[in-house]
């Protein structure tokens, strides 16, 4: 089946504004059904990582940050952004060892995931790293304030459930490992 009548084609678009991390680009497109023209704004951003650690108690490294846009501390798998012309799985590693000072044994991808189709045009690749042991202290971004933590894996859905971790790309990759273990176990 075809997906052209939900298909909407781009009539024009103003110059992307550029903040930092990410564009912001408005068009307007054509409805595929009425042809009545509508504005859409898409947050244009580089790929993201996120970095489920599981340390060889089975414990996950979480970090602990201010999050911005919903003004509270936010529970979450460390992450952050690709940089130009870096492999995914270069940047896990390197945000895992700057944001908590862990290394990991064993490296796997979990998935890729859109970040939020809606809105961005950009993915989130989601990483398991196996046997994370800490190494090193954070070296930390200087917009950055995180705390590191652990927590037993098999807590993680109580956490989930009871709205401690509530990120969306976070809970995705629980879900991946879920599916991947086939239960709240190492894989």
């Amino acid at each position: 089946m075809s997906d052209d009548d939900l298909t909407w084609r781009i009539i024009d678009a103003d110059p992307p504004s550029d903040y930092q991390v990410f564009r912001v680009r408005r068009h307007r497109a054509a409805h595929p059904r009425t042809g009545e023209a509508h504005t859409f704004s898409v947050i244009r951003s580089v790929p993201f990582i996120n970095v489920l650690a599981l340390t060889p108690d089975d414990d996950v490294v979480l970090v602990r940050q201010f999050r911005h846009g919903v003004q509270r501390v936010c529970v979450e798998l460390p992450g952050g952004l690709v940089d130009p012309g870096e492999d995914p799985l270069e940047a896990a590693r390197r945000e895992l060892r700057e944001e908590t000072g862990f290394e990991a044994a064993h490296w796997e991808r979990l998935g890729v995931v859109d970040a939020n189709p809606a809105i961005q045009d950009n993915q989130c690749t989601l990483f398991l790293a196996l046997d994370a042991r800490r190494v090193t202290t954070q070296d930390l971004d200087p917009g950055e304030v995180i705390r590191v933590e652990t927590t037993p894996l098999a807590d993680i859905p109580a956490r989930i459930a009871a709205g401690d971790i509530t990120h969306t790309l976070v809970t995705t990759a629980f879900f991946f490992l879920l599916d991947r273990a086939g239960g709240w176990r190492r894989p």
